[in-house]
């Protein structure tokens, strides 16, 4: 029987996975973690939002990625051949294609770029039919654009939600219009009537 310290070219890799502020152990409980259960663009945009500082621990204890790879990208960016920004995107790009595919990851990354470099909605979002007036804390509820009634609040409070770039303020509001629904930077909803 071949024991762990015989089997050849195997790393073991000890480390805790910081949370996306880069500081603290990543935590649900704290508010740093990247969910597992999300979806690939939100997943592509949290890693995205992770301090340059702790890319070096993401890609040793999430991705595939081979020392020498890793050192590669770490090189070129102390260099200044490579775009921290780059890097991150690269980063990002491994880590979704490790949880869903390579196919997935590649439109997460348009997404991004789209929605954040380019400050555009992307092109391919969810459609929601409205048949009735809906009060805006109830839509976002509805939607699973928000978990409760209460984080529907306090999304609005927040200035986070807007309807054509317009920010939302009154809970209460009827939403009865057709249009792009906004929560946060990274969720979007189109309604259709």
């Amino acid at each position: 029987m071949t024991s762990l310290g015989e089997l050849p070219n195997i790393a073991v890799i000890v480390g805790i996975l910081p949370g996306t502020d880069g500081v603290v152990k990543m935590s649900k409980s704290l508010g740093n973690h990247i969910p597992l259960n999300t979806d690939a663009v939100d997943m592509y945009g949290k890693v995205m939002s992770i301090p340059d500082f702790a890319m070096g621990q993401f890609f040793r204890l999430v991705t595939p990625m081979t020392p020498l790879q890793i050192a590669e990208v770490e090189n070129a960016v102390k260099a200044g051949t490579l775009h921290p920004r780059d890097a991150k995107m690269r980063l990002a790009s491994e880590i979704v294609t490790a949880f869903y595919s390579k196919e997935q990851a590649e439109n997460a990354q348009r997404s991004f770029i789209e929605t954040f470099q380019k400050g555009g909605i992307p092109e391919d979002i969810a459609e929601f039919k409205l048949t009735d007036p809906l009060p805006l804390v109830d839509l976002l509820v509805l939607t699973g654009l928000a978990k409760s009634k209460t984080d529907s609040r306090r999304l609005i409070a927040q200035q986070g939600v807007k309807l054509d770039g317009a920010i939302l303020s009154d809970p209460a509001q009827l939403i009865q219009a057709g249009g792009v629904l906004q929560v946060g930077k990274r969720h979007f909803l189109k309604l259709v009537k």
